[in-house]
């Protein structure tokens, strides 16, 4: 298939101008945005419009908006069939409930196939307080593992509407793991650029390199003017590219830094620490390296910042693994 064009407007510039460059900051809005300039984009949904940020497209657009109901797997199926028909399907559900409950289906029916099927989940990692039943700390893990599949997590609302550029812009399967929205986003952030394959850096330092993803951007920033308060600098990058993964970046922030520390909101097994250290690993690279992440466990529900606390993945943790790795 070829890349999106967008019908009756100047191709995929026009996408890119609607989703990213007018502040749009909320993946509702860049994804009615980019489904107005490119008919051939459809909404699928299990039953989590609200959740899942789709009201809009599903009022704007209702003949291309379609409600499997609580059937994640058919869903996929039927994204994959209309994938083959030439249309850009968009996937919704629960990070868990798109990735682990239907794995067969997205390896056979998407994965395999190479077809342009976008898998958005929400509610990733422990953020949550439902608990084990609704927490997603081995989805990235298990997308990475399937061939032609990118996964992909921006950090906030400042990088949505570049990452759905670029999603749309990618002629083959991703994974896009999202945070809920739940209150307006912050317009005082800068917009955040994106680019597949590719990683951000937002801070510039010399003694370590912090490497995060989602929600743990925010986490590892605060980190990082706590070390520095305490006389570290800290390089924060954010790797919303998690497969493909900006080895050049890796492995130049290895040898350019005393240490290297990743920090995510999923499983250390099989995650983004595992995809760095493979990388490091493999070029032979020798850095001091540690994980911020879920450990061998289940979590509890409960609020984001009890969590963060609990299942050691906070800022304060963040520093003090960083003061360990400089033998501070």
């Amino acid at each position: 298939m070829t890349a999106p064009k967008a019908k009756g407007m100047g191709g995929f510039e026009d996408i890119r101008h609607s989703a990213a460059s007018n502040n749009v900051r909320t993946y509702g809005a860049a994804l009615l945005a980019a489904a107005e300039a490119d008919e051939r984009i459809v909404c699928l949904g299990a039953d989590l419009t609200k959740p899942t940020q789709t009201v809009a497209f599903r009022d704007a657009l209702p003949e291309r908006f379609f409600n499997m109901g609580i059937q994640e797997a058919n869903m996929v199926g039927a994204a994959g069939g209309m994938a083959r028909t030439g249309d850009i399907p968009f996937a919704h559900s629960f990070c868990v409930f798109i990735t682990r409950r239907v794995y067969d289906q997205v390896a056979m029916q998407v994965a395999y196939p190479n077809l342009p099927v976008k898998l958005v989940g929400f509610i990733p990692g422990i953020s949550t307080e439902l608990g084990v039943s609704h927490q997603a700390i081995d989805d990235i893990a298990l997308m990475r593992a399937l061939p032609n599949m990118a996964v992909i997590e921006p950090s906030g609302s400042e990088q949505v509407g570049s990452v759905l550029v670029a999603v749309l812009a990618h002629n083959g399967p991703v994974y896009l793991r999202m945070a809920l929205c739940e209150s307006l986003p912050d317009e005082n952030i800068p917009l955040q650029p994106f680019a597949l394959g590719r990683g951000n850096v937002l801070r510039q330092g010399r003694d370590i390199a912090i490497f995060a993803i989602g929600e743990m951007v925010s986490e590892a920033n605060k980190a990082a003017d706590i070390l520095a308060e305490q006389g570290i600098s800290a390089t924060l990058i954010n790797m919303a590219s998690i497969k493909p993964l900006d080895r050049d970046l890796v492995l130049h922030a290895a040898k350019t830094h005393r240490a290297i520390l990743t920090a995510e909101n999923h499983s250390v097994i099989g995650g983004l620490g595992a995809a760095v250290a493979e990388t490091i690993a493999l070029a032979g690279v020798s850095a001091r390296f540690a994980m911020i992440g879920i450990q061998d466990v289940f979590a509890e529900g409960g609020s984001m910042a009890f969590l963060l606390k609990k299942y050691g993945t906070s800022a304060d943790h963040i520093v003090a693994k960083c003061g360990d790795l400089l033998g501070r």
